[in-house]
C-alpha cells in the first residue's frame, strides 16, 4: 500500500461506501447540533416518518443565541431566539438526545464543551453545523461543518455523503518567542496564504513549533484554519493530547486505555506519504498579530502600519483593500500600534479557554481597564468559568474592571443581546472580523487574548510585549 496522510487514513477507516472518485458514503461518529443549524433538519426528519438512528452519538448545545448577563437563571428575552432554543429542547427530548441547555451549570459553547468532557477522541469524524468544527484536529480527529440538509441526513444514517478534499501540509518550525501565541502564528499563516488559500484542503500541521504547543494552543490553531477556507485541520496525536483525552475519559479501563495508545500512536501519516500543496514558516519569525481589515487575512503584525492599494495589485484586490479602508476608518500608513479602541472582547471558541484567560490576567493583574473602554470576558464553558473562579482569575479581572460573564457565544457573532454600536472599534478574540460581525457599522480587531488584555488597560491597540510585568 502506498503511503497515506493522515487524512487519507482517517477518511478510509469511515467510508462505508464509494460513490465514486471524488465522493464516499462517510460515517460519523459524533454529530454535534446548536439551536440554530437543526431546526429545519429536525423538521424534514419528521416529514418523513423518520427517527433519529444513532441518539447516543448525537449531542446539542444552546450557545449562540443566549443571554451572558451575570446572574443565576438565564432568560432568552427575544421571541425567535427563545423559540429556537425550545425547539432544539423538543426535538432532544422526543429523540432521546443529550442536551446542553440554557441554564445547564456545563452548558457552554459547543467547541469548548465537547473536548473538555472527552466527547473528542483521537480518529474520529466529528461534524457539525458550524464552520468551526474543524478545531477538533487539535486531537487528531477529523471535524468539520455542514448544511442543513446534511444535518438531517446524518440524523437518520449517521452517516454523510462526503466529497473529498485535498491535502496541504504546514510545517512550522522553530519556536514561538515571547508575547507571541497560536492566535498570532494562525493569523500569520492566514495572512501569508490568504482567505481563500486553503480551500478545498484539509490542512495537516506539523513540525517542532506545533509539538511545543499546548493542547489548548492547537485548538486555536485548528479552529481558525478555516479562516484560510480549509475543510479540515488536523495534528497527529502525541503524548500531550493523549493524555489530554485520556484525563477526560472515565468510561475507559487500563486495557482499554493501553490500547487506545497503541492505537492513537499511529494516527500519523506515513513517511513517504506525499501532500498536494506545502507550505513551511519559522515561528521564531511570528510577532504579535492584528487584523486592520474586515477579512481573517487582513492582517499584520503589530509593528506595522496599516496598508493601502500596493502597486500591481489586481482590481478585486484593490476594492477590497479600499472597502476595507473605508469601513474600518483607518488611514494607509497609519501605525496599528496605538490605534484607540472602545471595547475589548475576550472569548469565543477560538479564544474562551482557561488557558486564555490565565493569559489575560497575567498581562491586567495589578492594572485598570482604561478610562473610556468596555471590557467584557466570556469564558467557553460552565466548566471554565468555575475553574476560573476557583484559579482566582476571575477575582483578578473584576477588579481591572473587566465585566466577569455567563458562558457563551456571546459578542463574536452577535446573535444574541452582546452587540457591538456602530462605529465602535472593538480588540476581540474571536475569530472573524466581518463587517457588522459583531454589530451593524462596529469594527472588530482580531488578535491574541494577551493582546486584547494590553489594549484594555491601555486604551488602544498595544503591543503587549511592551507593558512592564505588574509586581501587584
Amino acid at each position: 500500500m502506498a503511503p497515506r496522510t493522515l487524512y487519507q487514513k482517517l477518511v478510509d477507516s469511515h467510508t462505508v461506501a464509494t460513490i465514486d472518485e471524488d465522493n464516499v458514503l462517510l460515517y460519523c461518529d459524533l454529530h454535534l447540533m446548536n439551536e440554530y443549524t437543526s431546526p429545519q433538519a429536525f423538521a424534514g426528519l419528521h416529514e418523513q416518518g423518520r427517527g433519529v438512528l444513532a441518539p447516543g452519538q448525537n449531542v446539542a448545545v444552546v450557545s449562540h443565541i443566549i443571554p451572558t448577563h451575570p446572574g443565576p437563571v438565564r432568560v432568552i428575552a427575544d421571541p425567535a431566539s427563545a423559540l429556537q432554543a425550545a425547539n432544539l429542547r423538543a426535538n432532544c427530548e422526543r429523540h432521546a438526545i443529550p442536551l446542553f441547555d440554557t441554564n445547564d451549570r456545563l452548558q457552554g459553547i459547543e467547541h469548548v464543551v465537547a473536548p473538555e468532557h472527552g466527547m473528542i477522541r483521537p480518529g474520529m469524524v466529528v461534524i457539525c453545523g458550524d464552520s468551526h468544527t474543524t478545531t477538533y484536529g487539535a486531537l487528531g480527529a477529523l471535524g468539520f461543518g455542514i448544511g442543513t440538509s446534511e444535518v438531517e441526513h446524518v440524523l437518520a444514517t449517521q452517516t454523510l455523503v462526503y466529497r473529498m478534499a485535498r491535502t496541504m501540509r504546514i510545517r512550522v518550525d522553530g519556536r514561538l518567542p515571547r508575547g507571541t501565541t497560536a492566535k498570532d502564528l494562525v493569523l500569520m499563516i492566514i495572512g501569508r496564504i490568504g482567505a481563500q488559500g486553503a480551500r478545498g484542503y484539509v490542512v495537516e500541521y506539523c513540525g517542532g513549533a506545533i509539538e511545543a504547543l499546548s493542547v489548548e494552543a492547537r485548538f486555536t490553531l485548528c479552529n481558525m484554519t478555516v479562516e484560510a477556507a480549509a475543510r479540515g485541520a488536523l495534528i497527529a496525536p502525541d503524548a500531550a493530547a493523549i493524555d489530554y483525552v485520556l484525563d477526560r475519559a472515565p468510561d475507559m479501563d487500563a486495557a482499554q486505555r493501553a490500547a487506545a495508545r497503541r492505537h492513537w500512536a499511529g494516527l500519523r501519516s506515513d513517511e513517504g506519504a506525499v501532500f498536494d500543496q506545502e507550505y513551511r514558516f519559522d515561528a521564531a519569525q511570528v510577532e504579535p498579530h492584528v487584523t486592520w481589515g474586515t477579512s481573517p487575512d487582513q492582517v499584520l503584525p503589530i509593528s506595522a502600519r496599516v496598508p493601502g492599494v500596493a502597486p500591481g495589485m489586481d482590481e478585486a484586490g484593490q476594492r477590497s483593500t479600499q472597502r476595507a479602508l473605508a469601513y474600518t476608518g483607518l488611514q494607509p500608513g497609519q501605525p496599528l500600534d496605538g490605534t484607540a479602541i472602545q471595547h475589548v472582547f475576550i472569548g469565543s471558541c477560538t479564544n474562551g479557554r482557561i488557558e486564555d484567560l490565565r493569559a489575560v490576567a497575567e498581562v491586567v493583574r495589578g492594572r485598570r481597564v482604561a478610562r473610556g473602554v468596555r471590557a467584557m470576558v466570556v469564558p467557553g464553558s460552565g466548566a471554565v468559568r468555575r475553574q476560573a473562579e476557583q484559579e482566582g482569575i476571575a477575582a483578578v479581572l473584576v477588579q481591572a474592571g473587566f465585566e466577569w460573564r455567563q458562558p457563551g457565544c456571546s459578542m463574536c457573532l452577535a446573535m444574541n443581546d452582546d452587540v457591538l454600536a456602530e462605529g465602535v472599534r472593538c480588540a476581540s478574540t474571536t475569530n472573524r472580523n466581518f463587517e457588522g460581525r459583531q454589530g451593524r457599522g462596529a469594527i472588530t480587531h482580531l488578535m491574541s487574548p494577551a493582546m486584547a488584555a494590553a489594549a484594555a488597560v491601555t486604551g488602544t491597540i498595544t503591543d503587549v510585549r511592551k507593558l512592564e510585568p505588574s509586581h501587584a
